[in-house]
């Protein structure tokens, strides 16, 4: 049956007390594409995001590399109030991993406030790049502090997994909505990550949604592209191939055209309204172009249908053909293979600062030592990792933060986690690297929660499998786990 004519405005939902954003969120993102050819008028894209406002979308995504996109926000922020409307920012502060000092998290804050005119930002969201630099906790704090101080309105993290999610929250940190790469091509967060964040009260903010846009009626049955000209779908090219290539892809679009046609919508209302559905997601992230393409009408229709049994199953007997995208939810940014617009950006992270530096021990020959800053290394008098030859050895480590701060009191799998992390820096510092461990020992306050610190140790070596022993032990201090690694660099 036709869907009947749609809603007058999208839905929306609130994320937390006096802060709604529509279920269909602009994304701004390809504003800086847009830059690559001439610079944006920022006034007349400011009166193209208006008309936006006014049908409804009012929310709007952006970060602190996507060009122009929060001075334009800033302009139409500036202009929408005369109208008796006002835009809801959401913006990104992706920070070079690094000391998280309060000066640093600051100045990045207020550049943001003062690109968007705003003393106050609805939700400011927090892009690590590597979580072996545990900075990010510090950053995370600071946040807190702001928000408590009124310059944020609430706090949210981009491409973090579940592991490292369940991390901030266990640790006390207000994390209220959380944006990954969804789509029918990408759905690893329809896994762990979704009902996670269902049953604790964390938004999914998803995109990726369209991937780029080839989840539409203009790519059915068409040549697979031999040149691509926008990042965009550049990036999301590289998802279509590690899904199972431009076939299967094809036959997708196929699939998603016979619903289409069923209700009387679009192929991209159909891949929309499937990532709306998935247990999590509470808003979907679109990408616009300003004074350009515009697809508010259509989007609109997202909300006057439902998919039925049969389109889901229909939709299922394809995707369960596709290749799983590898990793987790934000993997493709950290580690190979590199699903971005830019490909490989193994030259990136190589670049970024370690969390620990490698010295050389006096008088032995060529030993490597690193020190993770406890205080205890100097009173007890060892290190927290050592290299001879082309072996690492890293000592018994806890999920102790700097000099002293506890991670998630009582809770196994927050601190397994952090460990590993720790562990993981450790063997970077010395040129080794958690693919090089070939045993690990896991001592545990309680054996009973040995499952939880198995799975999170699984769920960083299932491909490594190195040897493993898992035993009780009476912890010093109120650590729930301990761990140790060797590795065999090749």
């Amino acid at each position: 049956m036709p869907a009947e004519r749609g809603p007058a405005r999208p839905e929306r939902r609130e994320i937390a007390p006096g802060l709604s954003l529509s279920r269909i969120i602009t994304g701004l993102w390809q504003v800086a594409d847009m830059e690559r050819g001439a610079p944006v008028d920022l006034d007349a894209a400011a009166r193209a995001l208006a008309a936006y406002v006014a049908d409804g979308f009012d929310t709007f995504d952006m970060a602190d590399h996507y060009g122009s996109a929060e001075l334009i926000v800033g302009r139409l922020m500036a202009i929408a109030p005369a109208a008796g409307q006002r835009p809801t920012a959401l913006t990104k502060w992706c920070p070079t991993p690094g000391p998280m000092t309060a000066d640093v998290v600051r100045t990045g804050i207020a550049a943001r406030q003062e690109r968007l005119g705003t003393a106050r930002i609805d939700l400011l969201q927090l892009h690590w790049w590597t979580f072996e630099h545990p900075a990010y906790l510090d950053a995370m704090k600071e946040l807190t502090r702001l928000r408590a101080e009124g310059a944020i309105g609430e706090i949210g993290v981009t491409n973090f997994d579940t592991n490292h999610l369940r991390l901030l929250l266990k640790h006390g940190f207000p994390v209220v909505t959380n944006q990954v790469c969804v789509s029918l091509l990408d759905r690893r967060a329809c896994e762990a990550l979704g009902p996670f964040c269902a049953a604790h009260g964390v938004h999914l903010l998803a995109y990726g949604t369209l991937a780029g846009g080839f989840l539409s009626e203009r790519w059915l049955d068409q040549p697979e592209p031999l040149r691509i000209g926008d990042w965009s779908k550049m990036k999301y090219k590289r998802f279509i191939d590690a899904a199972g290539g431009w076939e299967l892809f094809q036959e997708l679009l196929r699939t998603l055209a016979g619903i289409a046609r069923r209700h009387g919508v679009s192929i991209a209302n159909v891949a929309t309204r499937w990532v709306l559905d998935q247990p999590g997601v509470t808003a979907v992230i679109v990408g616009a172009r300003p004074g350009e393409r515009e697809h508010r009408a259509d989007n609109l229709r997202v909300f006057a249908f439902a998919l039925d049994d049969a389109d889901r199953a229909a939709i299922a007997a394809v995707t369960a053909r596709m290749r799983r995208i590898p990793g987790d939810c934000g993997d493709e940014y950290r580690r190979p293979p590199f699903l971005t617009a830019a490909g490989d950006l193994s030259d990136h992270l190589d670049a970024l600062p370690r969390a620990f530096q490698a010295q050389p021990a006096p008088h032995r020959g060529g030993r490597q030592l690193v020190g993770s800053g406890s205080v205890w290394e100097g009173i007890g008098g060892y290190s927290r990792a050592v290299r001879v030859g082309d072996r690492i050895m890293v000592s018994g480590t806890t999920a102790t933060h700097g000099a002293g701060e506890l991670v998630c009191p009582g809770d196994v799998a927050g601190q397994t986690v952090y460990i590993l992390d720790k562990i993981a820096a450790a063997l970077g510092a010395l040129g080794g690297s958690l693919e090089d461990v070939v045993r690990t020992r896991i001592y545990l306050r309680d054996v009973g929660q040995w499952e939880a610190a198995a799975r999170v140790h699984g769920s960083y070596f299932a491909e490594v499998r190195p040897a493993n022993t898992l035993v009780q032990a009476a912890l010093v201090g109120d650590y729930e786990v301990e761990i140790e690694a060797e590795a065999v660099v090749a």
